[in-house]
């Protein structure tokens, strides 16, 4: 989208009627559960947010169909012993989720289509490797299952989730608390931020710091003064990055080009209350037939707001201009052929008909031959699956075989169970 036309339309915040039309997410502090209000996930079919539950660790995860009032008993994602500190959607699965924890270990967990009755306690996967608490996750943007984790341990580790293997692990890049990590567009660098003030750009295969502190910044945007720290969200689509300070009740959104000067302000989004933590939809998840650009999922203390932003039009045709091909949920590389060296952009789809999302699919974990599994390097403690003698794998195969089968029987039974509650609360309404 060029500047003249997002400069021209000048943004419409749809807020308001518009989104009170929605009843937000609502009033969830009962009992011993609160919104963390740090951060909350998003992508087209779920929501998802950090809550401390007990001591333990939490979060909860929500149809974006379930609007208004939560109930106190809505089953949470439990399996972390101490408290949850990142969570991050597969972009290729939008049932996968991971999260990342206090306790050291990285989760992985199917979300179900249905609402489960009961709090979903087993990961598809638990990855250990770090030795202090883990508080930073980011999926790979086009290879299967590749997780990368960042913890207090200042170590980054690169996971195949499908094997529960450590792909890579960098350990003597950074001399202090890593503070966040982003992949590049095909995934083949890092860049991240340390607490020593340095910006670094890492190609992780080669283990290479290949740019460091950059002696002038391009553009310098001076900033009023905020409550918190900036929490960006960049559309490559648009060209168009958000800043959403935490604490304050402001988004202001800048366009980004090739040209001089570089950073152009567009507009600032205004509100009463401040904003705890902040979700951004993905671009396939937006109502392109309402001109929707960007959607923010705003929590404050006991809910959580949609912000809609839409550039009006008075033609009901699909906009071109406004949603060119953005990456789909079908990844470019396997985990091994990116490991091998290879790199590949992300696979588009248009949104001209409308995003249909792919069938339910089930995360895979592959069995390995535990002779193939190397123990870690250094102090962190070794994978589980390796610890397992092998004159016990046969009995350990055949376990796994009765749990699976027990699940999906479990399974079977908790969507008759919500069909048969759906039906009586059709008949206590028609009585009423």
């Amino acid at each position: 989208m060029s500047r003249r036309v997002v400069r021209q339309s000048k943004f419409r915040h749809v807020f308001g009627q518009a989104a009170k039309a929605d009843q937000a997410y609502e009033d969830i502090r009962v009992s011993k559960v609160t919104w963390d209000s740090s951060f909350c996930a998003v992508n087209p079919k779920f929501l998802a947010i950090i809550v401390e539950a007990g001591g333990g660790g939490a979060f909860i995860v929500l149809p974006l169909a379930k609007t208004g009032r939560v109930d106190k008993n809505y089953p949470l994602v439990t399996g972390h012993t101490g408290p949850v500190l990142d969570i991050d959607w597969c972009p290729h699965n939008d049932n996968v989720i991971a999260s990342a924890s206090d306790d050291t270990t990285i989760m992985v967990w199917q979300i179900p289509d249905y609402t489960p009755v009961r709090n979903i306690t087993e990961p598809v996967i638990t990855l250990e490797g770090h030795s202090k608490r883990v508080g930073i996750l980011s999926w790979h943007p086009t290879a299967r299952n590749v997780l990368l984790s960042a913890g207090g341990d200042n170590v980054i580790i690169i996971w195949n989730v499908g094997t529960g293997e450590v792909l890579l692990s960098l350990d003597d890049m950074h001399p202090d608390v890593i503070h966040s990590v982003c992949w590049n567009s095909n995934g083949s660098l890092l860049a991240t931020t340390c607490k020593d003030k340095t910006l670094r750009i890492i190609d992780p295969r080669k283990s290479q710091v290949v740019a460091n502190n950059f002696e002038e910044p391009v553009a310098l945007q001076e900033m009023d003064t905020s409550n918190g720290v900036l929490l960006p969200f960049y559309d490559p689509d648009s060209s168009i990055v958000y800043l959403c300070g935490k604490g304050d009740s402001s988004i202001r959104y800048f366009e980004i080009t090739d040209e001089p000067p570089f950073v152009h302000y567009l507009n600032t989004f205004g509100s009463k209350e401040p904003q705890r933590g902040m979700g951004f939809m993905p671009k396939r998840g937006l109502d392109v037939s309402k001109c929707e650009i960007a959607r923010f999922y705003k929590l404050h203390e006991r809910k959580c707001e949609p912000i809609i932003m839409t550039v009006p039009r008075k033609s009901d045709l699909f906009q071109d201009d406004l949603y060119p091909d953005t990456p789909g949920p079908e990844p470019a590389l396997e985990a091994e052929e990116w490991l091998s060296g290879q790199d590949a952009d992300p696979v588009l789809i248009s949104l001209k008909d409308g995003y249909v999302p792919p069938k339910h699919r089930e995360l895979r974990i592959t069995k390995r031959n535990i002779l193939d599994v190397h123990p870690p390097s250094g102090p962190r403690r070794s994978q589980s699956a390796s610890e397992a003698p092998l004159l016990q794998q046969h009995t350990l195969e055949t376990l796994l075989e009765e749990i699976k089968a027990l699940r999906e029987r479990v399974q079977a039974q908790e969507e008759r169970i919500t069909a048969l509650e759906n039906m009586l609360c059709e008949l206590v309404d028609g009585t009423d």
